[in-house]
């Protein structure tokens, strides 16, 4: 439901911004308010658990998706709507990380690269789905349902996570809240992202609104990497970056995602807008990095075990993977034309 939700908005974008009365540049802020809040609400799980509990967390941020899927739905304008996209970023953020958590407390030491494996597998239906389930929901119905599908979704994810899990929290613990670190965090990362946002429009550092957020995002990183190494509970634990697997995976996963969003943002606009291409036609030619992604994941629970460096293997082999799926979906041809498809 999450992944399915960072994918399925794109090909609708141009139906959500013509029925909103704003152009695509402000409709791609659907996508960027989604991700912003998502990356301030990920760090954040960690201390979110420790205070509430894995389970309690998790079904409070599967409640909360789908109360914000509706909303999304119902939004009157643009602005509403990037609101609650927010709002639904930063409750999905502590879903994934959780949702590995949860699975791996209910498989033994030795077998927990299957059950990663496993997890992983059940993740690229939505990456393959959501282009096309979000184009033809748009084509044929409105783009509202492409929020409005996560909610049976999530009841019935909530219900079976309940029903295997609530006798199996997680002890609390009361850590003091790193207030600082915290308002640091979403400083930096929103003014880096307003930055790279309003860059093109704005002649980028020929403004001096890109200036200052600039400064502020530069300046408002180096406050935070300082004030998280020296803080006795920081809302982010900096120190995990010492350990060689976890920030090889970490750079894989960053370069593998700055090509995703790449591709499945823009490329959909592109189609629809110039090729002629309806959102259903769009959402088929984003098929085949989903299918790139399915290639590399089905071997990687079995070379985690049979590597005591299984961890970081993987890591580069998906990251490879997913360039050629990238660049196989931007080199990709119509066998026909959008007009004689539609006839």
């Amino acid at each position: 439901m999450n992944v399915l939700d960072s994918s399925i908005a794109n090909v609708s974008l141009p139906a959500i911004s013509g029925d909103l009365g704003v152009s695509t540049t402000q409709g791609t802020w659907v996508i960027t308010s989604f991700a912003v809040a998502n990356a301030i609400a990920v760090p954040l799980t960690g201390f979110m658990t420790q205070r509430f509990g894995q389970v309690r967390l998790f079904m409070a941020s599967v409640i909360l998706f789908m109360i914000s899927s509706l909303l999304c739905g119902l939004a009157p304008n643009m602005t509403t709507l990037i609101a609650f996209r927010a709002l639904q970023g930063f409750v999905a953020g502590p879903m994934i990380p959780l949702s590995q958590t949860l699975l791996l407390s209910s498989y033994p030491r030795a077998k927990a690269g299957l059950a990663m494996a496993m997890w992983s597998m059940t993740t690229l239906v939505a990456p393959v789905m959501g282009p096309l389930l979000g184009g033809w929901i748009t084509d044929n119905i409105s783009w509202p349902w492409i929020f409005y599908i996560n909610i049976p979704v999530g009841i019935v994810a909530a219900s079976i996570t309940w029903a295997l899990y609530h006798k199996r929290e997680s002890v609390t613990h009361k850590v003091p809240i790193d207030a600082i670190g915290l308002a640091l965090l979403v400083l930096f990362v929103g003014s880096m992202q307003l930055m790279l946002d309003k860059g093109k429009e704005l002649d980028w550092f020929h403004s001096p609104q890109i200036v200052v957020m600039a400064v502020v995002a530069v300046v408002g990183f180096a406050f935070f990497l300082v004030w998280e190494l020296t803080d006795k509970h920081p809302v982010v634990d900096l120190s995990l970056f010492k350990r060689r697997n976890f920030w090889s995976g970490a750079v894989a996963t960053a370069v593998a995602y700055g090509l995703f969003f790449g591709n499945v943002v823009l490329l959909p606009l592109w189609l629809q807008q110039w090729m002629g291409y309806t959102a259903t036609q769009a959402g088929m030619i984003m098929r085949p990095w989903g299918c790139w992604r399915s290639s590399s994941r089905r071997s990687s629970g079995s070379r985690s075990r049979r590597s005591t460096r299984g961890a970081m293997r993987p890591s580069r082999s998906w990251c490879s993977r997913w360039c050629c799926g990238c660049g196989r979906t931007s080199t990709r041809r119509p066998t026909s034309s959008p007009s004689s498809s539609r006839r």
